[in-house]
Parts: C-alpha cells; sequence; structure tokens
C-alpha cells in the first residue's frame, strides 16, 4: 500500500531523516519505534506533507508517486494523519469534528455510513456527540482525532503516539480500539514509544535511531529481541 524510498528530510542545516525506506503492506499496522528525537513524528508529518522531503525521496501511495504533493491532495489520496497531541478544534463539537474530518468527501451515504462505523467504535462520542470538544477528557480527545482520521476514509491512517499522556485504563481501550479498525482492513503507520504495546499490535516493525532505520522486522521477531529494543529505545 505505502512504499516509501531514501526518505531525506532537513531541518535548516540538521538532516533529520537519512535516507529511510520501509513498506507498508496492505491490511496491515507497522509499527516505527524509536527513542525521543529518533525521527519518528518527522517520518509522519513527511508522509502527510507537513514537511517536505529532499530532493530523490520518493512515498509512493498503491504506486502513485505522493512525495511533493500538498498537505490536501496527500489527504485527497487517502493518506490521513491522526498527529500527536490530539490536535482536536476543541471550539467545535464532536460532530462538527468529526464532519471536519469528511471535509473532501462528497459521497452522503458513505459518510453517513462512516459516522455510523465511528459510532460503533466510540459509543462514548456516540453520547457526546454534541459536546464541545475541548471539555472532553484525554482519552475522549483521542478517541475523537482517530474517529476525526477515520471519517476521512484512509487507505493509510498514520497514527503518532496515541497513547500519550493517558491512563493505563484509558490506553488499553485505545489499542483495542486499533485492533478493531486493523480487523476493518485498514492500513496503518504507528508511532509509539511504548515498544511492548506497540508489538502486540502490530504485523511489523522498524526501529529508529537519530534519523535512520536500525532495525526491522514481523512484531514477534522483534518482540524476541527484547535486550536489543532496549538498547535502541534507553530504556
Amino acid at each position: 500500500m505505502l512504499e516509501i524510498r531514501n526518505l531525506r528530510v532537513k531541518y535548516t542545516r540538521a538532516e533529520v531523516l537519512k535516507g529511510i525506506s520501509l513498506t507498508v503492506p496492505e491490511s496491515t499496522v507497522v509499527a516505527v519505534l524509536g527513542s525521543n528525537g529518533a525521527g519518528k513524528s518527522t517520518l509522519l508529518k513527511s508522509l502527510s506533507g507537513l514537511v517536505r522531503a529532499l530532493p530523490g525521496s520518493s512515498t509512493k501511495l498503491a504506486g502513485r508517486e505522493i512525495a511533493g504533493l500538498s498537505p490536501e491532495k496527500i489527504v485527497a489520496a487517502g493518506v490521513i494523519h491522526v498527529p500527536e497531541g490530539r490536535r482536536i478544534f476543541g471550539t467545535l463539537s464532536v460532530r462538527e469534528n468529526l464532519r471536519m474530518g469528511a471535509y473532501l468527501r462528497r459521497d452522503k451515504n458513505g459518510i453517513q455510513a462512516d459516522y455510523e462505523k465511528c459510532f460503533a467504535l466510540f459509543p462514548r462520542l456516540k453520547e457526546r456527540i454534541e459536546q464541545q470538544a475541548g471539555t472532553l477528557s484525554g482519552g475522549e480527545q483521542q478517541m475523537l482525532a482517530i474517529a476525526r482520521g477515520l471519517m476521512a476514509s484512509p487507505k493509510v491512517l498514520l497514527l503518532d503516539e496515541p497513547s500519550m499522556g493517558l491512563a493505563p485504563v484509558i490506553v488499553d481501550q485505545i489499542f483495542e480500539i486499533i485492533a478493531k479498525i486493523k480487523q476493518q482492513g485498514v492500513t496503518m503507520i504507528l508511532v509509539e514509544q511504548n515498544a511492548t504495546l506497540a508489538l502486540s499490535a502490530c504485523d511489523f516493525a522498524y526501529i529508529m535511531m537519530t534519523g535512520e532505520i536500525r532495525l526491522s522486522g514481523t512484531a514477534a521477531e522483534l518482540a524476541a529481541k527484547d535486550d536489543l529494543i532496549k538498547s535502541y529505545l534507553g530504556a
């Protein structure tokens, strides 16, 4: 579904991504792990067009080159970014936030069907449909951020640190929902600092360090290399 080759990104003089290459098969969850400063969030920002990649970088979505496209064209192509920190529209209602997720779509029947799918995944959001989003709890806001992404009908969903700042019981709920989304066939890239949690949810994983891929494999292969993973993550 997504093929990334030689992805390079620079901030001023510092090269943050140094030729990243990875593959995301259709209907799989691929985790990207690494300590703070490894370049994980920059990777997602570059995939969604928020950060420009250097010439020679390639990102293909189902064979189509999307590197260099504007963020709105990348969204229209089907790559949807759920950013770190949720970034919901706090002054809008839950309903309005979900509607914003579908702002490029014109298929009314499909939009309505996706509303129902979101409410099945996130019944709490249905209970708070007219509530101002900024008054939701942290866990509810994360649920809303993911649901808003799903309303865009993604081909690839980019999830950046969905467990950040949440109580363990809420984190468990979020990852149960991610498992359900996977069962629906949605392809995902999951950036997550909690390696154990991420490996339990993904099919494949890549470990980043200082802008480079240092280790990769299936979730089972990497879970068996616990000591090595900890050395890369600084745990």
